[in-house]
C-alpha cells in the first residue's frame, strides 16, 4: 500500500457526515481483538468480546458519539483510527489508537496522535491523557517522542501506564 496519509476526523453526534462504520468498525474489532489476546484471553470472534468493547465494534457511532473520531486513509483504505474523548474541565483522553499491522512504521499512528493534538486548544483541551498498556512497548515509546509523560494511574488495572501532557496552539499536524 503506497500513498500519502489522509486524516479523517468525524464527530458522530453533530449530525455532520457520519463515521465511515463498516471501516471503523472493522479497526475497532482488530484492536480489541489483538488487545484480548496480548492480555492472554482466548477471544475467537468480535461475539465473545466484553460487551462494552461489542457495542464499540457493532455501533460506533453511538459509542463516540460525544467524541471526536480520527480514521487515517492510506491508499485508499481506511487503515488506522483514534478517538478523543470529549473534553472534561479541560482534559480529554486518547482512546482506540490502532493501525493495521501491515502499514506500522509508516506514520499512521503518529499522523493520527498529531492531528489529534492539533485540534486539542480549538476544543478547549489544554491536557491530553490516555493509557497504553506496558507490553505495547512501541507505542509507549511513540507516546514519549510525542511529548507524554508518565503520570500516577487514574486506573486500577495492573500492567497500564497512564500518560498525559500539556496542548497548546501550534502543537501536532
Amino acid at each position: 500500500m503506497t500513498g500519502t496519509i489522509d486524516i479523517h476526523a468525524f464527530r458522530p453526534g453533530s449530525g455532520g457526515v457520519g463515521v465511515p462504520e463498516r471501516g471503523l468498525a472493522r479497526l475497532l474489532a482488530a484492536y480489541h481483538l489483538a488487545t484480548e489476546a496480548e492480555k492472554g484471553v482466548a477471544v475467537a470472534s468480535v461475539d465473545d468480546l466484553p460487551h462494552r468493547y461489542r457495542a464499540e465494534i457493532l455501533d460506533p457511532a453511538d459509542a463516540f458519539r460525544d467524541d471526536l473520531v480520527l480514521m487515517a486513509r492510506l491508499g485508499g483504505t481506511f487503515t488506522g483510527c483514534l478517538v478523543v474523548t470529549a473534553p472534561v474541565d479541560g482534559r480529554s483522553e486518547l482512546k482506540r489508537l490502532w493501525t493495521e499491522p501491515t502499514v506500522r512504521g509508516r506514520g499512521v499512528a503518529s499522523g493520527l496522535v498529531a492531528h489529534a493534538l492539533a485540534e486539542a486548544p480549538g476544543a478547549g483541551i489544554d491536557r491530553v491523557g490516555l493509557s497504553v498498556w506496558a507490553w505495547r512497548e512501541g507505542a509507549v515509546a511513540l507516546y514519549e517522542r510525542l511529548g507524554f509523560a508518565v503520570v500516577p494511574s487514574w486506573d486500577d488495572r495492573g500492567r497500564l501506564i497512564c500518560m498525559e501532557r500539556p496542548v497548546h496552539r501550534g502543537d501536532g499536524a
